[in-house]
């Protein structure tokens, strides 16, 4: 039976979460429309072959998300990365993961205030900017105060909604397509092949122009539009059934958006074949654009009043995550425990964490978009990282699990091939982000350091009782 207290009867997270539910928080995290914002800049890096590059990134995190499932099953906490990597390799490797992964967690929320501003400052330009940053801000803590549940019944309905926009969007493009029209031939007034010949082709996956390291640059970029399926684990301690629950659920929401990413960006692809600086003014933030030249002015206007629901529904999911991931921190002893480790007795949520990730939200108006994309990109690459190598050595070395082939495949090969795919991805990572996750990290260990008196003492970490698992 579960309980909402411990054996000294203070207040505890709750486990009601479901399948559908959990999918449903990382779907309205990913954000599939994401997309349409990071088409432009993928296009120019991958020399047009977005859905290659999307491929390269989908396979990357699958073989990630099976890593993260295994670990669930082993650390069923709401630490995520942190404490796997704490438990299997090392308390302080995993105090300097969760440490980086505060960067992917704490960023992620802020991505989307930053995003819905520039949305509203678009459909409201006389409005201060900071009456759209403090708003969405305190909106973001106010469902969150409310629980897990709440967040996924409140994320039900813009998921659907997105689903619906994204399919009505490509249709349109089918029809175009199907006309002998693409964006060049939209201009120039000429009509391009028609029919099934201009629907389908190779080209947007593979050409004479296509080159490996192109792919792999545009892969690294959309690794962040998969960040989400990761932060489910976070989730751990909220969800029914969570060995089983969690890694089909982290697994299946990799899987459903990036077969929505490929299946979109295809026809994208093939609407817009060219360099994206002979159809957009801004090739990093092309969403007004490309909703006004598929679907005209009326199509943008509703669509981008959409976009600012979409964008809070992302960050409210990834507000989520890092209210956990700071509270099981906390719990540990690693940062502030009476601060970060504090769960409301009324609604059974890190509320003072929640608040706390709520003020951070408002240095969003400081901070540019591209600089707190690339921070994000070095905190969900290490974790990504290190869950594979968490694998590794908890099953593999730790438990010996590499005798039969089965479980050297499962243990071994599949973990180590998604390592190496994260690894090509690191290769690629633009110098703003390594500068600045480095000097991130460094902070972190400082910090160590006069938390263990000089790395005398040992790093803290939490002990589950029986009822935590």
């Amino acid at each position: 039976m579960t309980t909402h207290h411990d054996s000294h009867g203070v207040a505890k997270l709750q486990k009601t979460l479901v399948l559908w539910q959990v999918i449903i928080i990382g779907l309205a995290y990913i954000q599939p429309m994401t997309l349409l914002d990071t088409f432009g800049m993928v296009s120019r890096d991958s020399l047009q072959h977005v859905p290659t590059s999307y491929m390269i990134a989908l396979i990357a995190v699958l073989l990630t998300s099976i890593s993260y499932g295994h670990m669930i099953r082993k650390h069923p906490s709401s630490g995520s990365a942190y404490t796997y990597v704490q438990k299997s390799i090392h308390p302080n490797a995993g105090f300097m993961v969760g440490w980086s992964s505060l960067l992917d967690y704490l960023l992620s929320p802020m991505v989307n205030i930053l995003l819905a501003n520039i949305y509203l400052t678009e459909l409201f330009p006389d409005v201060n900017h900071w009456v759209w940053i403090i708003g969405l801000s305190l909106l973001m803590v106010g469902v969150n105060l409310r629980g897990a549940r709440f967040v996924a019944n409140f994320n039900s309905l813009i998921v659907v909604v997105q689903l619906l926009v994204i399919g009505i969007f490509t249709y349109l493009i089918y029809t175009k397509l199907y006309a002998g029209q693409n964006a060049l031939s939209d201009e120039l007034g000429s009509i391009a092949e028609q029919g099934a010949d201009a629907l389908w082709s190779f080209n947007p996956f593979w050409s004479a122009s296509t080159e490996i390291g192109a792919l792999i640059t545009g892969a690294t970029i959309l690794c962040f539009s998969f960040t989400g399926f990761d932060s489910l684990s976070s989730l751990a301690e909220e969800t029914k059934d969570v060995k089983k629950t969690l890694p089909r659920a982290i697994f299946l929401t990799a899987l459903i958006s990036g077969l929505i990413f490929i299946a979109s960006t295809y026809f994208m692809q093939l609407y817009f074949p060219g360099n994206p600086a002979q159809y957009f003014e801004l090739v990093d933030e092309t969403q007004p654009e490309i909703l006004l030249l598929v679907g005209g002015a009326f199509f943008q206007s509703v669509v981008l009043a959409f976009a600012i629901v979409t964008v809070m529904a992302s960050g409210i999911s990834a507000h989520a995550g890092v209210s956990r991931l700071m509270y099981v921190m906390g719990r540990d002893g690693v940062l502030p425990k009476k601060f970060f480790g504090y769960i409301s007795p009324k609604n059974f949520t890190p509320a003072l964490n929640i608040w706390l990730a709520g003020v951070i939200c408002l240095t969003a108006g400081f901070l540019s978009l591209e600089f707190v994309v690339a921070l994000i990109s070095f905190g969900a690459l290490t974790a990504f990282s290190f869950v594979n190598l968490s694998v590794i050595c908890s099953y593999g070395f730790r438990d010996g699990r590499m005798k039969t082939p089965k479980d050297f495949l499962n243990f071994f090969v599949v973990p180590l091939l998604g390592f190496i795919s994260i690894g090509a991805l690191w290769l690629e990572v633009e110098d703003t982000s390594l500068k600045a996750g480095i000097a991130w990290a460094a902070v972190g260990i400082i910090y160590l350091a006069w938390l263990t008196k000089g790395f005398r003492k040992p790093t803290p970490q939490h002990h589950f009782s029986d009822d935590e698992s």
